[in-house]
């Protein structure tokens, strides 16, 4: 699709609200943002995403970025990794920051299991399904690095003994290694049941620079 021409109420930003669930506001402010990252080129490449300030210091920048280039985010059941994004890729990734609607329920358990989706995928860099123990510790020190000062020995602890309860309650007939060896995205729903993602991790339109991850 590129970089739109077009202006909210047409056709084009008419089919991407259907497929995103911005709204026309939402979608202008994100083209422009495209529009600035790109030079006004047509598509992004991963060397634009150097010009994000807040970006540069954030411990998981190449995991962001690749999230980008993933055809797993893009909502069509793709696979694999691309070099560069049109618009209206850029803008199927951002969806998945939007806030859930506060009254709808089950809009909010239906984003709650797509934005933990999208942090498996960001961790399962293989795409085989599964992501390690180190890796979800990692997935803890990112959700909890701005929780009271909790220390990194801390959230391990906290790693270590939600796999533990999910293994001896859920995966009963498996070894303890086994289980380490690799968590799926099942397990991993079960371990973070209780963080409420879906009221964290949401693009702050007010503020552009980089989507904010569990602020």
């Amino acid at each position: 699709m590129g970089a739109l021409q077009s202006s909210p109420g047409q056709p084009e930003y008419v089919d991407l609200k259907e497929k995103t669930g911005f709204s026309f506001s939402q979608i202008r402010v994100l083209h422009n943002r495209f529009k600035l990252l790109s030079h006004n080129g047509e598509t992004l490449k991963r060397d634009h995403f150097n010009s994000i300030p807040d970006l540069a210091c954030n411990p998981i920048r190449s995991q962001i970025i690749e999230a980008f280039f993933d055809r797993r985010n893009f909502r069509q059941n793709g696979e694999g990794p691309v070099d560069e994004i049109h618009f209206e890729e850029f803008l199927m990734v951002m969806s998945h920051f939007k806030a859930p609607s506060p009254r709808m329920i089950e809009e909010r358990e239906s984003v709650r299991r797509e934005k933990l989706r999208f942090i498996f995928n960001m961790h399962d860099t293989d795409n085989d399904g599964t992501i390690t123990l180190e890796e979800y510790r990692h997935v803890i020190d990112e959700l909890l690095s701005l929780s009271e000062a909790l220390e990194k020995d801390t959230a391990k602890g906290i790693a270590d003994a939600a796999m533990l309860e999910v293994a001896s309650t859920s995966m009963g007939h498996m070894e303890p290694d086994e289980f380490y060896e690799g968590i799926t995205f099942e397990h991993f729903l079960k371990l973070l049941k209780g963080f409420e993602i879906e009221l964290k991790m949401n693009v702050h339109f007010s503020m552009m620079d980089t989507p904010t991850f569990c602020k």
